[in-house]
C-alpha cells in the first residue's frame, strides 16, 4: 500500500507518517497540492490524505484537477480540515472525497477512517495468496 500525504505542516505530515508506522505501507509526502499532483502521478497512492488551506494550490482545486485526470480520479481521497461546518463538509463531499477528518485529530481516528477505504495490513502479515 502507499499513501501520499498532502500537507503544508511539517508536524501533520509526521502524524499522519507515524499512524500509519505499524503498518505495511508507504508513506509519501508533499507540501502543497502541486506537489501533490505530480507526487500522485509518478508514485499512483492507493490512498491520498489532503489538507484543505495549503499554500500554492490548495486542496479543493488539487481534488478537482485530480478528479479530472482519468489516471488518477479513482484514488480515494481523505480530506483534512480545520473547518467542521455543515456548508464546507457538505461542499467537499460533493467533490468526490471518501471521507474527512477536523483538525487537531489522533492517530487511531485516522487509521480508522482509512481502514474503512482501503484495506491496511499490519507490519509482518503474511499476504494471503
Amino acid at each position: 500500500m502507499k499513501i501520499l500525504s498532502v500537507d503544508d505542516s511539517k508536524t501533520i505530515r509526521m502524524i499522519v507518517k507515524r499512524a500509519f508506522a505499524p503498518y505495511d505501507c508507504t508513506v509519501c509526502e508533499a507540501t502543497n497540492g502541486e506537489e501533490g499532483l505530480a507526487n500522485a502521478a509518478t508514485e499512483k497512492p492507493d490512498l491520498i490524505v489532503l489538507d484543505i488551506t495549503m499554500p500554492v494550490m490548495d486542496g479543493v482545486t488539487m481534488l478537482m484537477q485530480l478528479k479530472e485526470n482519468p489516471e488518477l480520479k479513482h484514488i480515494p481521497v481523505i480530506m483534512l480540515t480545520a473547518e467542521s461546518g455543515r456548508e464546507n463538509v457538505a461542499y467537499i463531499a460533493k467533490l468526490g472525497v471518501r471521507d474527512y477528518l477536523v483538525k487537531p485529530f489522533k492517530d487511531d481516528q485516522l487509521i480508522e477512517k482509512v481502514k474503512r477505504v482501503i484495506a491496511l495490513q499490519p507490519k509482518g502479515t503474511p499476504i494471503p495468496a
